[in-house]
């Protein structure tokens, strides 16, 4: 496994326009968790990052 994760594409975390979060709980594959913790502190933030720039592909995908 890769010990070293990249960031992703923009290193500073988007945040949603109202800023709130909620807390959740997720089922997560052992791997990729540990290749996001493997990065350090913000793992969390990390993960949502990645998911806010999947909805946001997604979304504009649907535009298009």
């Amino acid at each position: 496994m890769d010990r070293n994760p990249e960031p992703a594409a923009s290193s500073k975390p988007q945040v949603a326009s109202n800023g709130v979060k909620q807390i959740v709980t997720i089922r997560l594959d052992v791997d990729m968790l540990e290749w996001f913790k493997a990065a350090g502190p913000g793992y969390q933030t990390r993960i949502n990052q990645v998911l806010r720039e999947h909805m946001d592909a997604e979304r504009e995908s649907q535009v298009d």
